[in-house]
């Protein structure tokens, strides 16, 4: 065992576990995954693996057909409740990397970048890991810290972090909330990660819905094998890696990922264009009734948004012109797969942390430019409308800061829930005044 995951949903295993799979030096990295949360479902998740022995079939999904491959480098699988077997696997000095998928959410920032320390479940943690810095704990950062603990006891040598999650400079947010928790927790242990954990920065893409009882029985029919842990995805996979790793690595590059100096280039473009977007349709598209990305993708409306807002986003992109075109071409084809079933919904979660990332950078560089329009604007206005209670069902970490915004007349909601989300965009007459324009035009009294 050299690799451990935190997060084990259906995009790592689409995407981080398959890479490894597909590495020459496959044979050398097997994974011992956790999930991130202890409840039913993934308790459900870990069983259906283990009773497969952390075999699964993934489906990869195109508008002509479906392919199937077994996953085979998932080694160890465990729900984040045992924490003694993740505090194990750090003390190993064969252990030299750990992968993360924990949604942005997860790694508790708050809005300078920083831990944040208003939130209930960080302090709880602290205070453990001040009695006994390897007590069992909640939080991604948390665990981070009392696994490099456990290491640091053991002399079992530098490690490196490699976030996979869709947060901008992804290894340096994580570096900065684990130094701050260890920090408050011991200094010389700070100091110790500080000297032996590395961080990676990455970029990751490829579209994971969530699996349907019919994908399984697609499965079954199409293998003759009954997987209760099979999974769906599209046949696009971008993987961008930067960093200096402390020790040994699966060769990701020879199933495909990227190693560059740079990741920026490429995480901007894969935020802006992709997931802001994907917000957008989220919001908007749910509003007039569709479900799924490709069913917002028949609309015309909908496709006359995601022009404006490609036109927007791509002007700020530093790649080259071209890479730019072919991208947003792959990416009309990527959403209007009709056999994937990505839900709105389910892209709708935690738009109080995705849209800081996704769509505000189009947004500041477009005012900035003097351009304030429907098209820069709509995915702001659609996700106010989202408070207010139109299109998808509201599910997000922050929910109880800004529902309470969003009620009453319009216009004061509007300028209430962005400023706490940009109070420097909510100072802008303009800005406000077109985002309440469009919220009217997508329905808002």
């Amino acid at each position: 065992m050299r690799l451990v995951h935190l997060g084990l949903g259906n995009f790592f295993r689409a995407h981080q576990a398959w890479y490894t799979t597909n590495a020459s030096n496959a044979t050398e990295w097997g994974i011992a995954a956790f999930t991130g949360r202890s409840t039913e479902r993934s308790h459900a998740r870990v069983a259906a693996l283990r009773s497969q022995d952390g075999l699964y079939t993934l489906i990869t999904r195109a508008a002509d057909g479906d392919r199937f491959e077994v996953v085979r480098s998932l080694a160890r699988i465990h729900c984040a409740d045992e924490h003694a077997a993740w505090l194990g696997y750090l003390a190993d000095p064969q252990v030299q990397v750990i992968t993360t998928t924990v949604t942005e959410a997860g790694y508790v920032r708050g809005p300078d970048g920083g831990l944040d320390l208003g939130r209930p479940e960080v302090t709880s943690d602290i205070e453990a890991l001040r009695a006994d810095v390897m007590a069992p704990v909640s939080t991604a950062p948390a665990r981070l810290v009392a696994g490099f603990a456990a290491r640091r006891l053991a002399n079992a040598g530098p490690l490196t972090v490699v976030p996979c999650d869709n947060l901008p400079g992804n290894g340096a947010a994580v570096a900065q909330v684990t130094s701050d928790l260890a920090e408050l927790v011991d200094p010389d242990l700070a100091r110790w990660i500080r000297d032996n954990v590395f961080y990676a920065t990455t970029m990751v893409d490829r579209i994971t819905p969530e699996p349907t009882p019919q994908d399984i029985r697609a499965a079954e029919t199409a293998t003759g094998l009954h997987d209760r842990a099979a999974i769906v995805t599209e046949p696009f996979s971008e993987w961008v890696i930067s960093g200096e790793f402390a020790a040994g690595r699966p060769r990701w590059e020879d199933a495909g990922a990227t190693f560059t100096t740079d990741v920026a280039p490429f995480e901007n473009r894969k935020l802006w264009m992709l997931n802001g977007a994907h917000s957008m349709l989220a919001y908007a598209g749910s509003i007039r009734g569709h479900v799924t990305v490709a069913d917002a993708m028949r609309d015309p409306k909908c496709l006359l948004w995601l022009d404006e807002w490609w036109v927007a986003s791509s002007r700020h992109l530093s790649l080259p012109a071209a890479e730019n075109a072919a991208y947003r071409a792959a990416l009309i084809d990527r959403f209007a797969n009709p056999r994937m079933q990505h839900r709105l919904d389910q892209i709708a979660w935690d738009g109080s942390l995705k849209l800081p990332i996704r769509v505000l950078p189009t947004v500041r560089r477009e005012v900035a430019d003097g351009r304030v329009t429907g098209g820069v604007v709509r995915p702001l206005a659609a996700w106010v409308c989202h408070l207010r209670g139109s299109g998808a069902k509201v599910t997000d970490a922050r929910a109880g800061d800004f529902l309470s915004l969003a009620g009453g007349p319009l216009p004061g909601a509007v300028l209430l829930v962005l400023k706490a989300l940009d109070p420097e965009l909510a100072a802008d007459e303009a800005v406000v005044a077109a985002i309440i324009a469009e919220a009217r035009e997508l329905g808002q009294p």
